[in-house]
């Protein structure tokens, strides 16, 4: 987004409950306004992430899927709705999310993430949240994010866990740090309630919330890992790792 916009009338009366917050004000809401984020992809965990930005007023949101609604996807993508079955995803997370917020700059890229089309994708924001179900698309985001120097928040679940994390070029490690390689267990399909990718979905807009405005302190150089079958949360140390092919050379 070009140049720094002030807050409206309208955006002070719709932020103010969340502007009463301490050490977030006036000032911390415009630093929202004025960024921009890419969530990749828009399903059960990213259309949550990207629900919640375009809620507390975010200024602009890229977001890439690709894809038509299936009739699966109903029970946690909160994006999509029957009358879009068939209909390109993309498509129906723009609508639904314009309805919630018609400020809301939105950029809808009918494509996953790759190799080929990460870095002019992710030169269009300030932030990435990777939602994507698969490494090769987090892999490629998770470059993009050491060379472009942005900040990367890495969210999964499986069942009814769910793991998180923030990377920061030049204070943190990389994802590839934490996974060297592609996990064998990780597949496109899994099983998951629409609760669990909406809880850890919720936290990752709150990161990336925390990050932008400066507000509290971003899960850096840890990684939040909880279990809801029994409520159990425990964090696990990050760090970086020498000779990591990705950001162990990186001089900021």
């Amino acid at each position: 987004m070009s140049g720094f916009a002030p807050l409206t009338d309208e955006e002070r009366a719709v932020y103010e409950w969340q502007i009463w917050v301490p050490e977030y004000g006036e000032a911390g809401q415009e630093k929202l306004k004025n960024a921009s984020v890419l969530v990749s992809r828009c399903g059960g965990l990213g259309s949550v992430v990207a629900y919640e930005l375009a809620a507390a007023g975010i200024g602009k949101l890229v977001i890439a899927h690709a894809g038509n609604v299936k009739p699966s996807d109903l029970n946690r993508q909160l994006l999509m709705t029957h009358d879009w079955l068939g209909k390109p995803r993309v498509e129906s997370a723009e609508r639904r999310l314009k309805e919630l917020n018609p400020r809301l700059e939105i950029v809808a890229i009918p494509e996953n993430i790759s190799e080929e089309n990460a870095q002019p994708i992710v030169e269009q924001v300030d932030l990435i949240v990777d939602c994507a179900p698969l490494f090769p698309e987090r892999y490629a985001m998770n470059r993009q994010s050491v060379l472009q120097n942005k900040p990367l928040i890495e969210c999964a679940m499986y069942d009814l866990e769910a793991q998180l994390t923030t990377f920061i070029p030049g204070q943190t490690g990389c994802l590839s740090c934490l996974f060297p390689n592609d996990p064998p267990a990780w597949k496109r399909e899994f099983p998951v309630f629409g609760a669990v990718s909406g809880t850890v979905g919720c936290m990752a807009a709150m990161e990336a919330i925390k990050v932008l405005s400066g507000i509290g302190e971003p899960l850096t150089n840890q990684l939040l890992m909880f279990d809801l079958r029994d409520m159990t949360f425990h964090r696990n140390t990050i760090q970086r790792r020498m000779g990591c092919p990705v950001c162990g050379e990186i001089k900021y």
